[in-house]
């Protein structure tokens, strides 16, 4: 059997997510907007999935926007945001750090005109309250801060980054993408103060193609895609009904305490065992439950990878959308190149074992004995 330890990439769907996806493809077919039988029960279950996906966060269910993934939502609230605010404002403070959904979005801003501020993090992926009010202005219109670093587990102040943000920015919207951090930790949007956050499924056992954004109630963006009017006119385009009600299985199976207190055993059991491996640096701050980054001394990350998934044990370089690219995070980190070289992400789930774990550490035990001090990037 394989030892997967990609889950910040994707998760696999658990049985509630197949079972709900399944039955929507055979026995609730219909449109959500048609007005007959086979439509209203297509949109009692879509109903259904929004109020399983917003009671894990306590959101009012009419608040949870549906989406085709993280994403999107990302997208959805830098872009229209900065179109709502543009009149007050052309400053936008982001990090350094951000995941491509964001970053890629605000160079597309920049190129408009408008100003971004990428707030630096320190050698552990941290952002603190004290650099986001030095880069707060009066015409700062949008603040964007991950609440989880994907590739480092660092844990972001959200919440006191958006209350600072209303406080010295009062024309600015502050947003979250909370992608690695849902069901991961325990967030609830009127503790978080954000007014807007950002979901997916597939990180969360859920399937891929659906996710959603929360929009705080009294907040009116513009229209993101236009057409129907579906989703309260924002997001027009039929529904995609089976992977939301995979998604909303997925949120109502999930036990958020217990499946946390296994992550964080299996965390300090994983950080553990790497401290006991000749050659092995763990990397950045390792605060959410289920985020390891660590290198192999003399190991590049492609060597390291290739020989673990020869053993069935599944990990990635870093982030799974920079497609071997160098780790933007760790360079902003200032981490030195040959750990930003060879540096590998393992990333747990609530279905990760302590045997999975062993296992893992096993193969990095093997490998690194077969690679140290070779040039595995040949």
């Amino acid at each position: 059997m394989i030892a997967y330890f990609d889950n910040s990439a994707t998760t696999k769907p658990c049985p509630e997510a197949v079972q709900a996806v399944t039955e929507a493809l055979t026995e609730s077919w219909g449109n959500p907007s048609s007005l007959h039988r086979l439509g209203i029960e297509a949109e009692r279950r879509l109903r259904t999935a929004r109020l399983q996906v917003a009671e894990t966060v306590g959101a009012d269910p009419e608040r949870i926007f549906f989406t085709s993934g993280g994403t999107e939502a990302d997208n959805w609230a830098v872009f229209s945001a900065a179109r709502r605010l543009q009149k007050r404002g052309n400053h936008i403070i982001t990090t350094q750090i951000e995941h491509h959904a964001i970053l890629n979005p605000m160079k597309e801003l920049e190129s408009r005109g408008f100003e971004i501020t990428y707030l630096a993090p320190d050698a552990e992926g941290r952002i603190t309250v004290d650099a986001l009010r030095a880069a707060l202005r009066k015409d700062t219109i949008l603040v964007s801060v991950m609440a989880v670093n994907n590739e480092v587990g660092s844990v972001m102040p959200i919440s006191g980054m958006a209350k600072l943000t209303h406080r010295l920015a009062p024309n600015a919207l502050f947003h979250t993408d909370a992608v690695q951090a849902f069901l991961h930790l325990p967030l609830r949007v009127s503790t978080l103060e954000a007014d807007l956050i950002s979901f997916s499924s597939h990180k969360v056992h859920g399937p891929k193609g659906a996710g959603a954004l929360y929009i705080r109630k009294g907040l009116s963006l513009p229209p993101y895609l236009f057409g129907g009017g579906q989703e309260s006119g924002y997001r027009s385009g039929t529904e995609a009904v089976p992977a939301i009600l995979g998604f909303g299985a997925a949120c109502a199976a999930a036990k958020p305490m217990e499946d946390r207190a296994r992550e964080e055993a299996c965390k300090q059991q994983l950080l553990s065992g790497l401290a006991e491996i000749p050659g092995v640096t763990v990397i950045g701050a390792h605060e959410a439950p289920h985020i390891v980054s660590f290198a192999v001394r003399g190991v590049r990350s492609q060597g390291l990878i290739n020989c673990l998934q020869d053993q069935d044990v599944y990990v990635s370089a870093g982030s799974a959308c920079a497609k071997g690219h160098r780790s933007h995070v760790l360079e902003a980190m200032g981490t030195a190149s040959e750990l930003t070289d060879g540096s590998v992400r393992a990333s747990l789930s609530r279905f990760t074992t302590a045997e999975e774990v062993r296992r893992l550490l096993a193969a990095v035990r093997t490998a690194a004995d077969r690679l140290q001090g070779k040039d595995a990037g040949k």
